[in-house]
């Protein structure tokens, strides 16, 4: 499969069929692993980055559950001046990337509250790749990482949340204030260092050092549910206390991007997340939630582009972004009252 062929698919994480998935989009863990022979990526050589590349590669192939997944080369794309690839799966559930911060980054993401599985297949994944590769090991500190913090399990547990009722009732900022409290991250939609956009929260583990990977999971399982029930009873208050107002923020939003004749990024993501909310809540029928998460990913810069197939400046992205919409959107229809909910 090429890059091409990846960047017009829905991967399996977007589908919205997973448990809570009106408010959790997806269930991500991530394990960094580094090869015991060589020295971490910022020390390391071309000559050596070139090595590890190889040798991760030729190991792949021995591995059964790697059959399926396409390669790709990351040094034969443009602009990218040291050896790396990844390796990903057909529905896109896991990935490995190869010479990114880390020797090894294991990824799998599932749709919905879904952790639990999460962790089953991507320890199947790691104890498959840990007998072909040796791994840098440390008896007392665990999996030796690039990054501090990342040492110890190496595991980075995450929930993707949707959670516009709770910007719109002001209540965001004191949810933050009690995640950071109990030592959990939150990130934007891209992780780390990006901000949050369309209202898109990643709440992780800070901390592995000290911790087994059973407790990074329940750390991070146990306030997911929390959260949804706080996401859940604000979006009811808005029906009780603001019914014509929510339903005129859906309505406008539906109505911009399927008419709008040139669009941003940002005002795209602001919009979508009204309409993501509307459609969970039954105030737009004709929309299902696979095409909207869909429109969050492929109306990106990088992705419109390659969808395109050609590089495209500020002006003409906002304008293909919003033939875009248009395309994915028409023929959905707004509910007169509460709809179905």
């Amino acid at each position: 499969m090429k890059l091409e062929e990846f960047a017009g698919k829905c991967g399996e994480w977007l589908r919205g069929s997973g448990p809570e998935s009106d408010i959790v989009v997806s269930s991500r863990i991530r394990l960094a692993r580094n090869l015991a022979d060589y020295p971490f990526i910022r020390k390391c050589t071309g000559l050596d980055r070139a090595a590890i590349e190889k040798t991760l590669r030729d190991r792949f192939a021995h591995i059964a559950l790697f059959r399926d997944v396409t390669y790709l080369d990351v040094n034969g794309l443009p602009d990218v001046d040291r050896a790396r690839g990844v390796a990903i799966d057909p529905t896109e559930q896991f990935s490995v990337m190869v010479n990114e911060e880390d020797h090894l980054r294991i990824q799998v993401m599932h749709s919905g509250l879904d952790l639990q599985a999460a962790w089953e297949q991507i320890n199947r994944i790691d104890d498959l790749l840990e007998a072909q590769v040796n791994y840098a090991f440390h008896d007392r500190l665990g999996y030796l990482t690039a990054c501090p913090t990342n040492v110890g399990t190496g595991m980075r547990v995450s929930v993707m949340l949707h959670l516009p009722a709770l910007v719109l009732t002001r209540q965001i900022e004191k949810v933050f204030r009690s995640l950071h409290k109990i030592s959990l991250a939150v990130r934007g939609l891209y992780g780390e260092g990006s901000q949050a956009m369309g209202d898109f929260y990643q709440v992780s583990n800070q901390i592995t050092l000290g911790k087994s990977e059973a407790e990074l999971i329940q750390q991070v399982g146990d306030v997911a549910p929390a959260l949804i029930e706080y996401e859940r009873k604000a979006r009811q208050y808005l029906i009780d206390e603001s019914r014509r107002e929510l339903h005129d923020r859906v309505s406008r939003a539906y109505g911009l991007l399927c008419t709008a004749q040139t669009i941003s990024s940002e005002e795209t993501m602001q919009l979508l997340s009204s309409v993501r909310m509307g459609v969970n809540l039954g105030l737009i029928r004709d929309v299902e939630i696979p095409t909207v998460n869909q429109l969050f990913i492929h109306t990106q810069p990088a992705h419109l582009q390659k969808l395109r197939g050609m590089e495209l400046d500020t002006a003409d992205r906002n304008i293909e972004r919003a033939n875009y919409l248009q395309l994915h959107l028409r023929g959905g229809s707004t509910d007169d009252g509460m709809g179905k909910n």
